[in-house]
């Protein structure tokens, strides 16, 4: 643990896994009352509640988890079971805490999520892909573990979404893989944020597998 509370300047910087454990291992702990609070973090109630209007329903993976809080609303809203996969088991041990999930996976994405082909009806991400350590890259990943019809709802940073080649990946792979692709936009960050992210925008990629 480090004497300084890590920050979202410290989010926006990761680069590799290594660096989102670490940085995870030592903001599980503070995460809710802290960061979400604190940027008055919005992101994961747009996406699960663009997951459910879209048709979404269990069984639902939670990608990049972390302290569970797009599964807290999932559920809230209806959709299960559900369960959490992400890099950081310090994450996930505050996320099965709340109670929401059905099991929790550890997982680096680039390496793929250990679980059979074709287990869900359901993939949401919530934050995975808003501070661009992550691209494209672990979308077959995903899609691997999604039954045909599973419904998406991925959050990705505005910023991000042509830069790091979301756009030319979702173009691909509507060549068969992906249909009935929709971006609608979203504020990261309510009104109570600060500093320079406070304004972020997200896209909510709704789209379903073949």
């Amino acid at each position: 643990m480090t004497e300084k509370t890590p920050d979202l300047h410290a989010a926006y910087a990761l680069t590799s896994p290594d660096d989102n454990k670490r940085l995870y291992a030592e903001w599980a702990g503070d995460y809710d009352d802290g960061f979400a609070a604190r940027e008055d973090y919005q992101l994961h109630i747009h996406t699960a509640r663009a997951f459910v209007r879209a048709g979404g329903q269990g069984p639902v993976l939670d990608v990049g988890a972390g302290t569970g809080l797009c599964g807290a609303v999932l559920a809230g809203l209806g959709v299960g079971p559900i369960d959490a996969t992400d890099i950081s088991a310090e994450m996930l041990d505050q996320a099965m805490r709340k109670d929401t999930y059905r099991d929790a996976i550890e997982a680096d994405l680039t390496q793929g999520i250990p679980v059979p082909r074709h287990s869900y009806s359901g993939i949401v991400s919530s934050g995975t892909f808003t501070h661009g350590h992550l691209g494209p890259e672990v979308l077959p990943a995903l899609l691997r573990v999604a039954r045909p019809g599973a419904q998406f709802a991925i959050s990705i940073n505005a910023k991000h979404y042509e830069e790091l080649g979301f756009a030319d990946a979702f173009r691909q792979l509507e060549q068969g893989q992906i249909i009935n692709l929709s971006l609608p936009e979203v504020r990261i960050y309510g009104d109570l944020a600060a500093g320079p992210n406070k304004d972020d925008t997200a896209y909510v990629a709704l789209f379903e597998r073949t």
